[in-house]
């Protein structure tokens, strides 16, 4: 299923999610124009290795710090293009209505929070890993929570390919989401520990989304309301 829009209008700027996007890609094209070896250290030094942490000789040997920079960092490293290009598109499409409802630096705050809590999963569960994470799909998963909760009645535009056949159909969104969250458990479930995508970081990511937006939500906000008559999210400014 490739998610194409919402049916949930904003009503502010999202200028948060702009900058968010801006900035991977600035940093993705900088990867990018390093030599191999270089992209190799760089991953290594920004994005968070679990024996760093857990295996103080080895990170020694390897010369890696104690640094809890990372724990932010890697956040906005990515592997490839097609990583990218995922992890934006989704940011795109249910992040602009989640700052609606929190703001822009609650947003900010929010969305590293989830990045965090997403990596705190991973390292529970990979502990002895010498793979570096990386990606923004951590904190992502955590924005598709908190859409999860904020817009129980949105759909979502989606294109299923049928062999060569596209088929576009409106999906409400909790199932939506709802479906990905379990394909993400299933996958960490199947991996066996397999250091491959960090499928577990998802499934913490969308967990702290889903509580956390319960503090960050503004008790006024109201950017997009449901209107039962028309059974549609309608643009509407907040009451005084």
């Amino acid at each position: 299923m490739i998610p194409l829009r919402d049916n949930v209008p904003r009503l502010t700027t999202p200028y948060v999610v702009w900058a968010v996007i801006i900035l991977n890609v600035l940093i993705f094209l900088f990867q990018t124009s390093l030599s191999p070896w270089d992209r190799n250290a760089l991953v290594h030094l920004f994005g968070v290795v679990p024996l760093r942490y857990f295996n103080p000789e080895w990170a020694r040997v390897h010369g890696l710090s104690q640094s809890l920079w990372p724990a932010l960092t890697y956040m906005f490293l990515h592997g490839g293009w097609w990583h990218l290009i995922i992890n934006m598109w989704m940011l795109w499409i249910f992040a602009d209505n989640v700052e609606d409802a929190t703001g822009h630096v609650g947003f900010a705050i929010f969305y590293v929070l989830c990045g965090l809590a997403a990596l705190a999963a991973h390292l529970v569960l990979n502990m002895g890993s010498a793979v570096p994470v990386i990606g923004a799909s951590g904190a992502i998963a955590g924005v598709m929570g908190a859409y999860f909760v904020l817009y129980p009645r949105g759909t979502v535009h989606t294109l299923i390919p049928i062999f060569f056949i596209p088929w576009f159909v409106d999906i409400p969104a909790p199932f939506f989401l709802g479906f990905w969250f379990l394909t993400q458990i299933i996958s960490g479930v199947a991996s066996q520990g397999g250091e491959g995508v960090a499928w577990w970081a998802h499934v913490g990511g969308f967990l702290a989304g889903v509580v956390l937006i319960r503090f960050f939500r503004s008790p006024r906000s109201c950017p997009s309301c449901y209107n039962r008559g028309t059974r549609q999210y309608e643009w509407r400014r907040p009451g005084p």
